[in-house]
């Protein structure tokens, strides 16, 4: 394996699990791989994990990006203390821009879909930020479309980083998320999955992985229509493409259907005791999907996925009832 490049979100990781008292954004990362064994009972051969995102500070994988984007735009500049961080967001970047942006003493200002979940609304509240909130029936994109006319009126008045676009976004997985699931499985794993938003965790993991353990097959995954339930996540034929996301990046792809998103989302609070977000359920769907297609070839696998945030965002939704 080769040696980590010490990027900014990285650099200040590494001095956290040193031991040195830290800020909020050295508490970022180094979250834990948890064995799910009886997701994969019935698949012999099949390892499941999922990184357990949910315990960084912020409560989600979002963390990582929007630490990153916030060191970078303080590096280049284009973030001073007389401007507010702007972007747009399904709830969990906003959520970590406006904890960092508490910490570090700036304002926060979001665009979010009108429909985020009432204790994502609530949590942004909790730590100052001011949210826009946008058509419900657009989805993320609508936010998307209502950031930009906010910042075209005056982009002076703004840090921008546009999560969608930036580089920093995926960079963060590369330098830190992909780094930690190889150490954390000894480089067994033999596959990587997970579904996109932006893109970022699926990109910026599956390029360091290309680089450094080539063997490993990396599986998007999406929804299965535009019309779906799974927060955060888009089904990129129909909606605005991130810039930073390259079709050509995954070696296979997989569709995810709403209610089985949400029927693995419970099953895995009350199987294995983890209790997860939406997206993570949905990410656990496709990482059975592949178990059952190498069990079908008569192969073993290390598959490992994204638990990108925890259920305390969504308790409100009634899909737990079923």
């Amino acid at each position: 394996m080769k040696v980590l490049e010490k990027g900014m979100l990285a650099a200040r990781m590494n001095r956290f699990t040193r031991g040195a008292a830290g800020s909020v954004i050295d508490a970022i990362g180094n979250t834990p791989l948890i064995h799910l064994p009886r997701l994969s009972e019935d698949l012999p051969g099949i390892e499941i994990y999922g990184k357990a995102e949910f315990l960084n500070p912020g409560g989600s994988v979002k963390d990582r990006p929007a630490a990153n984007m916030i060191l970078d735009g303080e590096k280049t500049g284009r973030l001073t203390r007389d401007r507010i961080i702007l972007d747009s967001t399904s709830g969990n970047t906003g959520i970590a821009y406006a904890m960092i942006g508490a910490s570090r003493g700036y304002r926060v200002r979001l665009c979010l879909p009108s429909n985020a979940s009432e204790e994502r609304k609530r949590m942004l509240h909790a730590f100052g930020a001011e949210v826009i909130l946008t058509d419900p029936a657009e989805g993320s994109d609508g936010a998307i479309r209502r950031v930009r006319e906010v910042y075209e009126q005056d982009p002076d008045l703004y840090f921008y980083p546009d999560q969608y676009n930036n580089p920093a976004n995926w960079k963060s997985h590369f330098e830190t998320t992909a780094v930690e699931i190889m150490d954390q499985t000894g480089g067994r794993i033999t596959h990587f999955v997970a579904c996109m938003g932006t893109s970022g965790t699926f990109m910026g993991t599956t390029r360091r992985l290309r680089r450094d353990l080539p063997h490993v097959r990396c599986c998007s995954a999406q929804p299965s229509s535009g019309f779906h339930g799974l927060e955060g996540l888009k089904h990129m034929p129909t909606a605005i493409v991130p810039g930073i996301y390259d079709p050509e990046l995954a070696d296979e792809n997989y569709w995810i259907e709403t209610e089985d998103a949400y029927a693995m989302t419970r099953r895995a609070g009350r199987e294995e005791g983890v209790l997860i977000g939406i997206s993570a359920g949905a990410n656990l769907v496709a990482a059975r999907e592949i178990g059952r297609q190498l069990v079908a070839e008569g192969r073993p696998g290390v598959i490992v996925t994204v638990l990108c945030d925890g259920a305390a965002k969504y308790l409100s939704e009634p899909f737990w009832n079923d």
